[in-house]
């Protein structure tokens, strides 16, 4: 079909958002040919013509399934409920798969730092073997169903979705309610934690009200490169991610030579803290799903966020045992001292205070990529309630869900409300 676009009649909107007549086409070449059929049945005259044409209408029929079928799998996806929600984000850059993965590193972990407990409460043995048997357990089991479920719908709000397409709105509401409480009073203690790390350089941000200031400061900083957009957000969280991880892997370097593997062997059954050890692996490989709430947000996602939480995977494991391997073979193991903040001590009996230094600012930095990921879940996850009309009527909708002013707008104020 040639001419112009009003003369081409209804159009099928396809992946990427191009527009294709092929279905039109055949549908206006299967009603001709019908129609020929239905003439060669009252015509017995034409035997060989009405064959034909019936081998022709055949061939037709195959084309047009095999058409029909590839439409639909390069479909616009449309979500629960049957309703097309507009895209409110076509001209955003979308996350590729690199900033994808810290930010889904962030979600998790953030770094070894708070691992520490594991050694304490059940020695080296233990703690080596837990980072490597609970990610098979547990992290791998809960990224395969983000994967599974995070491409089947493809939308902001995440667990929300899921929730809502198996037990209806209301219970989707309630986890979507519930989720993001939580997580805007978790978030509100990374800006706590980091100036914790600065106050032995800079003692006024200690207590009173010159800390309240720094926190709401960092806290709205930090809100304004989220507002900013998620690419942003995203290559943020790979640059904090390599300062976060590089002191550790010089750490190792420097620590091969020290290295007694003897002393990865030590364990002492009678003498382990369950709940402590159990604990510590349970906090520090949890949250997978977390990333499924800005999968709306994510390009392709069919194929980058399965990828993306696969080479995260393998990133929070090495991060977590790498660490642990080198601070417990090259230092002598004494389960007291391995509490939150040892391995900067270790740094310095391994590489001097220079990297103990770098240490406890990577820690400190650690902090905010773990803010601004957490911060970027939960607006989108609100965001996407949003989308589905699960926030209150009286909001002007209509009017933030571009810029996102509502989502961050409460993330900030819930924040603000734990100054420290």
């Amino acid at each position: 079909m040639e001419g112009s676009a009003e003369n081409r009649g209804p159009r099928v909107v396809t992946k990427g958002g191009e527009v294709g007549d092929r279905t039109v086409e055949c549908a206006v070449l299967d009603v001709s040919k019908q129609t020929q059929v239905e003439n060669c049945a009252a015509t017995p005259k034409l035997p060989n013509h009405c064959n034909g044409l019936h081998q022709k209408l055949k061939s037709t029929e195959n084309r047009q399934a095999s058409v029909s079928m590839r439409e639909i799998s390069d479909a616009e996806y449309v979500s629960v409920g049957g309703e097309a929600h507009p895209p409110m984000s076509n001209n955003i850059k979308k996350v590729s798969v690199l900033p994808l993965v810290f930010l889904i590193f962030y979600e998790v972990s953030g770094g070894p730092f708070g691992v520490e407990d594991s050694v304490g409460a059940a020695g080296p043995l233990l703690a080596l073997a837990g980072f490597l048997v609970f990610p098979l357990i547990w992290s791998v089991p809960e990224a395969l169903i983000t994967a599974e479920m995070g491409t089947m719908f493809p939308e902001n709000g995440g667990y929300v979705v899921w929730v809502s397409s198996a037990l209806g709105p209301f219970w989707g509401f309630q986890q979507g309610w519930m989720k993001w409480l939580s997580g805007v009073i978790d978030n509100a203690l990374y800006p706590v934690l980091f100036l914790d790390y600065l106050k032995s350089a800079i003692p006024a941000i200690g207590g009173g009200f010159p800390r309240i200031i720094a926190v709401l400061i960092l806290t709205v900083i930090l809100t304004y490169m989220n507002f900013r957009g998620l690419t942003i957000v995203g290559w943020v969280a790979v640059l904090l991610g390599i300062f976060s991880i590089l002191p550790f892997v010089v750490m190792g370097v420097i620590g091969i030579p020290k290295l007694e593997p003897s002393r990865w062997l030590e364990v002492d059954l009678h003498n382990v803290n369950w709940n402590l050890y159990l604990n510590t692996l349970f906090w520090n490989l949890n949250y997978w799903d977390s990333i499924s709430t800005l999968a709306g947000e994510v390009h392709n996602p069919k194929k980058t966020l399965p990828k993306a939480l696969f080479y995260a995977l393998i990133l929070v494991v090495v991060a977590y045992f790498f660490p642990l391997l080198i601070g417990t073979g090259a230092v002598p193991v004494d389960r007291h001292l391995w509490t939150d903040g040892y391995f900067s001590d270790i740094a310095k009996i391994i590489g001097g205070v220079w990297l103990r230094w770098w240490i406890q600012g990577a820690a400190a930095m650690s902090n905010m990529g773990m803010f601004v990921a957490e911060m970027s879940s939960d607006s989108f996850q609100l965001l996407g309630m949003a989308e589905r009309g699960m926030l209150p009527e009286f909001l002007p909708i209509d009017l933030v869900m571009e810029p996102h002013w509502l989502a961050y707008c409460s993330q900030l104020l819930g924040c603000c409300c734990y100054p420290g």
